[in-house]
C-alpha cells in the first residue's frame, strides 16, 4: 500500500476475467486457462493495466470455485500450473498485472482443514472454523445464508453446528484463531512469489463476527415482507476486523508493490475511509454495494425488484466519491459475476439504444474518482438473458432462491422468474461473446452455459472492426485517465442532484475542470443551463454520438446520450 497520488494503481483500469466463461481452448465448454492466454492481445488492444481473475484454484465447484478445496492447485479444468505460468508471462510481457480472487472467509467443505475439523472436537483443525451448540434442538439463531436457508448446518461427528454464511459446502473459517490468519498470509506469500500483483478478497468484511469478541449471539430482525434475510448485518465488520486487516498489511501487503480490492457488503463510507486510509488503512479500495441496491426493495433484499430513481443514484455515488476524496480510494463498477448486465439493468438493451446507453453508462462511470473496473463483455455491451424456465439457469444462489420462494413461500413462479431475469447472476456469466460463429466463438463443444443468442450481432468480432462501437468508446475513455490527471486527481462536485433524468458532475483539481452530462432516459432532456458552469471557451473532450453532434456545446441532450467538455486547456499528463 502507498499514499503517494502517484501510485500505479490509481491510473489503472482493471477488467475482470471470469474463467469459467471467458475462452475455451479445448472444446470440453468450460473456459480455460490457455483461452485466457490467447485472448490476451483483446486485453492489450482494450487498453487495460490489470486483470482481475476470478477463481483458478482447485474446487469442488458447489459456488463456481468460490469453494476452495486447495488454495495452491489450479482447477483440473482450467488447466495446469504451467498453464497458469504462462498465462502469467503473457500478461507480464503486454504490461497487465494480475491480481487474484482470494477467498479466505470460507473455504470448501471438501478442504482437508475441514475434513479434520469436522472430524473430532479434538482435532487440531476443528478451531479452524465456527462451531456452535444447538438451542433448543435447533440451530443456534435464525439466521439465512446469502443462499437461502439456514446459516447453520448441523455436523454429526461433533454433534454441533457449523456457520457458513453462503452454502453449506462453504464453512466459514474461524479468523479468531491465529493458526488460521498464518496459514492465510502464507497462502498469499505463495502467489505473490510467483508473479502476482495483488488481490481482490471475496467479502473481506465478514472475517470478524462481531458475536465472536462479545460471547452474545442475537437473532437477526425478522423480515415481514420479501423473499429472505440473509444475516449479512450479524457477522460484518466486526470489532477486530481492521486488527486482523493491518496484520495482513504488516504481514504480507508491506513486502509487495501491490494492488488490493477488498470485497465489503454493508460497508458504510467510515469504514470504507478506515480500510483504505493511505496511512492507515490496510487495502488499497473496496467494493460497497450500495448504488448495487437502489433497484430492490429497501431491506428485502435483492430479488424484491423497484424502478430505479436516479437522484437515488447520484446521492449514492455522490456520497462515496466525496466520502473517500483524499482520504480513501474508490473502485468504480457497473458489473462484475455477482451483477446483471448494467445496460440490460440501467440502460436500455433494445436494438435502438443499446451501444448509446452503454457508451452513457460508462462515460458516467470512467470520468469519476476511483479506479474503473470492467467486466468481461462489458466493452461489448453485452446484454442479460431471459430464459422461460429455472431448467437453464446453473447459479446456486439463483436455483435456491427460486425453490424456496416457490415452493416453501407460495411466491407466483413468473413473478420469481421475473426478477431472475433482472438480477440472477447468470446473467453476467453467459460465455463471452467472440464472434457471430456458433458458442459466440467460446467454445467448439457445448458450453456449461448457453450462449446469448445476440452472440450473432454483439460480439468482440464486430466490436473492434466497427470504430463507433462500444468497444472503442471503452478504448478512448481508458486513454483519457492516463492523458488527463484531472481525471484521476481531481475533485468530484455533484450538479442537478434533484434532476429525474440527468446526471451532472464537475471534476475539478484547482487547475482544469472537466464537466460531465449523462442521459439516463430514452428520452430528449433539456439542459438547464443556468444552473451549469459556464461554458464559453469550453472544448469536448468525449461523446458517445457522431462527434459532429457534441462538439459544439447543445442546450439539450438526446436519448442516452453522454458528453464531457473541457472548462479550461488541459495539459496531457505523462502518458498522454
Amino acid at each position: 500500500m502507498n499514499s503517494s497520488d502517484q501510485v500505479w494503481w490509481k491510473n489503472s483500469t482493471v477488467y475482470q476475467i471470469y474463467p469459467r466463461s471467458f475462452c475455451d481452448s479445448n472444446g470440453d465448454g468450460i473456459g480455460d486457462i490457455p483461452g485466457i492466454t490467447s485472448k490476451l492481445d483483446h486485453l492489450k488492444t482494450l487498453g487495460v493495466d490489470v486483470v482481475w481473475l476470478s477463481p483458478v484454484y482447485q474446487s469442488p465447484n458447489d459456488d463456481n470455485g468460490y469453494d476452495i478445496s486447495d488454495y495452491r492447485a489450479i482447477m483440473g479444468e482450467f488447466g495446469t500450473m504451467a498453464d497458469f505460468d504462462a498465462m502469467l508471462a503473457g500478461m507480464t510481457q503486454r504490461g497487465i498485472a494480475l491480481m487474484m480472487d482470494l477467498v479466505v472467509n470460507h473455504t470448501s467443505d471438501e478442504h482437508e482443514w475441514f475434513r479434520q475439523a469436522r472430524s473430532s472436537r479434538d482435532n487440531p483443525y476443528h478451531d479452524y472454523y465456527i462451531w456452535q451448540e444447538s438451542v433448543d434442538g435447533r440451530e443456534p439463531t435464525n439466521w439465512e445464508s446469502v443462499f437461502s436457508g439456514s446459516a447453520w448446518s448441523w455436523n454429526e461427528a461433533t454433534g454441533e453446528y457449523y456457520l457458513h454464511m453462503f452454502s453449506p459446502k462453504q464453512p466459514d473459517l474461524n479468523w479468531e484463531n491465529p493458526k488460521v490468519r498464518a496459514e492465510v498470509y502464507d497462502l498469499m506469500h505463495f502467489w505473490f512469489k510467483k508473479g502476482v500483483r495483488g488481490f481482490r478478497m471475496d467479502v473481506i468484511n465478514l472475517i470478524s463476527k462481531p458475536w465472536l469478541a462479545d460471547g452474545t449471539l442475537p437473532d437477526a430482525p425478522v423480515v415481514q415482507n420479501g423473499f429472505f434475510q440473509p444475516a449479512i448485518d450479524m457477522v460484518k465488520h466486526g470489532p477486530r476486523f481492521m486488527e486482523y486487516m493491518r496484520e495482513m498489511r504488516r504481514e504480507v501487503l508491506d513486502h509487495y508493490d501491490s494492488i488490493t480490492v477488498g470485497e465489503a457488503p454493508c460497508a458504510t463510507v467510515q469504514e470504507a475511509r478506515d480500510i483504505t486510509h493511505p496511512k492507515t488503512g490496510a487495502l488499497d479500495m473496496v467494493f460497497q454495494f450500495e448504488h448495487m441496491d437502489l433497484d430492490c426493495q429497501s431491506g428485502q433484499g435483492k430479488w424484491a425488484l423497484k424502478p430505479l430513481h436516479l437522484p437515488d443514484l447520484k446521492a449514492s455515488l455522490s456520497h462515496w466519491q466525496s466520502g473517500l476524496h483524499g482520504q480513501g480510494w474508490n473502485s468504480l463498477y457497473w458489473n462484475n459475476h455477482d451483477q446483471p448486465r448494467i445496460v440490460s439493468r440501467f440502460g436500455d438493451d433494445s436494438p435502438a439504444y443499446r451501444e448509446r446507453s452503454a457508451k452513457m453508462l460508462a462515460t458516467c462511470l470512467h470520468l469519476m474518482q476511483g479506479t474503473p473496473y470492467v467486466y468481461q463483455g462489458e466493452e461489448l455491451g453485452m446484454t442479460n438473458v431471459a430464459w422461460p424456465t429455472i431448467d437453464h439457469y446453473q447459479d446456486i444462489e439463483t436455483r435456491n432462491m427460486y425453490r424456496v420462494a416457490t415452493q416453501e413461500r407460495g411466491q407466483p413462479p413468473a413473478w420469481v422468474m421475473r426478477s431472475i431475469h433482472a438480477k440472477g447472476r447468470d446473467n453476467a456469466r453467459t460465455p463471452m461473446q467472440w464472434s457471430a460463429q456458433a458458442q459466440g466463438g467460446f467454445s467448439s463443444g457445448t458450453p456449461w452455459l448457453a450462449v446469448n443468442e445476440n452472440h450473432t450481432h454483439i460480439n468482440a468480432e464486430a466490436a473492434l472492426a466497427d470504430p463507433q462501437s462500444v468497444f472503442h468508446h471503452y478504448r478512448q475513455l481508458i486513454a483519457l485517465r492516463k492523458q488527463h490527471p484531472v481525471l484521476v486527481r481531481g475533485r468530484y462536485e455533484l450538479l442537478l442532484p434533484d434532476h429525474p433524468h440527468v446526471f451532472a458532475y464537475l471534476r475539478d483539481d484547482g487547475i482544469h475542470r472537466v464537466l460531465v452530462l449523462c442521459n439516463f432516459s430514452g428520452e430528449v432532456q433539456d439542459l438547464p443551463c443556468s444552473d451549469l458552469p459556464a461554458l464559453k471557451g469550453a472544448f469536448a473532450l468525449v461523446g458517445n454520438l457522431p462527434e459532429a453532434s457534441w462538439q459544439e456545446f447543445q442546450d439539450c441532450l438526446q436519448p442516452w446520450e453522454a458528453r464531457a467538455y473541457c472548462l479550461a486547456p488541459m495539459v496531457p499528463g505523462p502518458n498522454g
